[in-house]
């Protein structure tokens, strides 16, 4: 059967259905990772070595907006794009602004948007997941590096794409060859990240000094119109899910759930970490034991401890002030994942790359790789045959 005749085909078939059901798009499985996938997924190796690793490394510096070293980060991450993951589009969406301690002199911000979207469908049909982080970093004391806030988390998103990478391209080539997606009929999925600048307050935190990225670029969104006709009327309204990552890179974190809208997403999250660390793949959790000791080593709690919360429990109207904000007010669905108590390091000089915990910063990498790829649907795509024979067929029940 010819493509054309097999497009036919499938109209014919499919024609009595939309003239009963009306034009509802085929919506796409949310299929959780088996086993085999969960220990296939790529690790960081060096990556996130503090001095040469090639994600993390290079945000290891003072970043204010408008300086030297946020123009330095801001180049190591169009680098990454061009040289690892050259399909990806990059964009900027540029504000300047007076602040408190800067006086009548505009500093500039400059937010950098990458996203990839299915092949062959308009940007106002797709719908994204969208994972954010912000890279400056505070005004004072000066020489602060913000270790936990945010470099590692931004090296935990690159990561996570560029892990996620291939699968995507897997699974987009085999959708082409899909009747149904020639005639635009799929929930069409692609993803996106935010990579912010301004969150942090120059003076004292407020309204109009703080997330200075955060309020510029939703508002930009907001008003960037999609084609008439489009399924999403502007950008804004195509993000699906707004994944904040913030404070992340110290030991035992403790994550709680924000928002009852997506408490069903933090749940997903945290069946993940349960199954990784059931399975041996968080490296934190492995604790050493002295030699001769026959002490128990002691559980390790969970990073998402509201796994278990019914969603009709209280739930915080306004969660924690972040780079969310100006999002969540109109109306996008938000995850936002920081821990709370915060890091003892928080807003201190001493947030640097010295008091990051490596394991946990790696596990985090696999954790946020594993959550994108199950949104994804990219269990069918990714490549597991490099696993021992042992260990192919397992897969786990997850239940919530």
């Amino acid at each position: 059967m010819t493509p054309n005749s097999r497009a036919c085909w499938v109209l014919s078939w499919c024609l009595p259905l939309i003239w009963i059901f009306g034009f509802t798009p085929i919506a796409q499985a949310y299929t959780p990772l088996s086993d085999d996938s969960l220990r296939s997924l790529p690790r960081p190796g060096n990556d996130f070595d503090i001095h040469k690793g090639t994600l993390l490394a290079p945000i290891l510096r003072p970043r204010v907006p408008g300086s030297p070293g946020s123009r330095a980060v801001l180049e190591h991450f169009v680098k990454f794009f061009e040289t690892t993951l050259p399909n990806w589009n990059i964009e900027f969406q540029n504000s300047t602004s007076k602040t408190p301690v800067t006086g009548n002199k505009e500093i500039p911000f400059v937010n950098l948007i990458a996203s990839r979207d299915p092949p062959n469908v308009q940007p106002g049909n797709v719908g994204r997941l969208t994972v954010v982080a912000h890279y400056d970093s505070k005004f004072k004391p000066d020489g602060f590096i913000g270790a936990t806030d945010s470099a590692a988390p931004c090296a935990i998103i690159l990561h996570a794409i560029r892990s996620i990478d291939a699968a995507l391209t897997k699974k987009w080539e085999v959708l082409k060859e899909d009747p149904a997606y020639e005639l635009g009929l799929y929930d069409y999925q692609g993803i996106q990240i935010f990579l912010l600048d301004g969150e942090e307050a120059f003076g004292q935190w407020s309204e109009t000094d703080s997330l200075y990225g955060a309020r510029s670029l939703a508002e930009h969104l907001e008003r960037t119109p999609h084609p008439a006709l489009s399924t999403y009327k502007n950008p804004l309204e195509a993000i699906r899910l707004f994944v904040l990552l913030d404070l992340l890179g110290a030991k035992d974190p403790t994550v709680p759930s924000h928002f009852k809208t997506t408490h069903w997403a933090y749940q997903h999250m945290a069946v993940l970490e349960s199954r990784l660390r059931k399975l041996g793949l968080f490296k934190s959790a492995k604790q050493p034991q002295k030699n001769g000791s026959k002490k128990k080593p002691q559980p390790v709690k969970p990073w998402f401890p509201d796994r278990l919360k019914h969603a009709d429990d209280v739930f915080s109207p306004f969660g924690i002030e972040d780079d969310h904000v100006p999002f969540m007010k109109r109306g996008v669905d938000i995850l936002h994942i920081i821990p709370s108590p915060f890091p003892d390091v928080w807003h201190r000089i001493e947030d640097d790359a010295e008091h990051l915990h490596p394991d946990t910063v790696e596990d985090w990498g696999t954790l946020i790789t594993a959550f994108v790829a199950e949104w994804l649907d990219l269990e069918e795509c990714l490549e597991t045959d490099t696993l021992p024979s042992s260990r192919k067929g397992e897969r786990s029940k997850t239940e919530l």
